[in-house]
């Protein structure tokens, strides 16, 4: 899980309402979700770039709506981590050591590339879902609201892409 650094006179003598133990956990797991979805932010995007073929297009188009959305998301993510009064995690070393997600081997075509993005969208709910219970134990509905939304959107993502596969 992540380190945390040094604290700022912002976040000295935060309470809100749950113990420290449970807001540091639940800000590690949130930490894990961050790279997560920067991840797969980067991998959508490089997909986007470097997709070919048939279905070029619609694929290209779709890639860039998922890329806009995980991008937004990972403003909303990191905030919450920082309103928790934790450090938010903010480079690549620090993705590549907590990320479920690993970078593609070159560029696969563009069956993978769905493929692997309808994967790695599912890795980001199982994520999702695994902090779920800390918030839960914790009162803290905030995070549970964010969590929720973020894997209803993963789900719905997930789908969508394997919608675009061969039965």
């Amino acid at each position: 899980m992540a380190k945390t650094s040094k604290k700022t006179s912002a976040d000295v003598g935060v309470d809100l309402g749950m113990a420290d133990k449970q807001r540091k956990a639940i800000a590690e797991g949130l930490s894990v979700l961050l790279a997560d979805t920067y991840t797969l932010y980067l991998k959508t995007h490089n997909f986007h770039w470097n997709v070919t073929g048939p279905q070029f297009n619609s694929l290209h188009l779709m890639f860039e709506g998922q890329y806009t959305a995980l991008a937004l998301a990972v403003d909303e993510i990191a905030e919450r981590i920082r309103a928790l009064a934790e450090p938010a995690p903010g480079s690549y070393s620090a993705y590549a050591r907590l990320s479920t997600i690993k970078e593609a081997d070159g560029l696969p075509p563009a069956e993978e590339m769905v493929r692997i993005l309808a994967d790695d969208q599912l890795a980001v709910v199982r994520t999702a879902r695994a902090i779920f219970p800390l918030a839960d134990e914790a009162g803290d509905e905030p995070t549970a609201d964010l969590l929720t939304q973020r894997m209803q959107v993963h789900e719905k993502t997930a789908w969508m892409l394997r919608a675009n596969l061969p039965v």
